[in-house]
């Protein structure tokens, strides 16, 4: 391919479509990757928001903390299925769920 034979207004179209697509590819990874590290940030370092995390399949609808160690944690979860006590424990590097027990009202 000639690029003399190549128009200056088929040229600034294409080079336009380039750098537009560009700059939205480098904005979903920049996005992506800040998400990501924010969903790692609160599974590592904010217990609170990983009850809210690492309970997706219940609807969390409030949680209170009734006791706090340096590497566990207990909770009591409002779901929609009623009242549940949560029990979170820190691993190497982010907090799990050892147990989670249906209370009754």
């Amino acid at each position: 391919m000639e690029i003399s034979l190549i128009s200056r207004k088929r040229y600034t179209h294409t080079m336009f479509w380039a750098v537009l697509l560009s700059s939205v590819v480098v904005a979903l990874a920049a996005t992506l990757g800040r998400a990501m590290a924010n969903v790692k940030a609160a599974l590592t370092d904010k217990p609170d928001i990983a009850v809210y995390l690492l309970l997706k399949d219940d609807v969390v609808t409030s949680s209170t903390l009734l006791r706090s160690h340096d590497d566990e944690r207990d909770y009591l979860v409002e779901t929609k299925e009623g009242p549940k006590l949560v029990k979170l424990k820190k691993g190497e590097k982010e907090w799990f769920v050892v147990s989670k027990e249906r209370m009754h009202e």
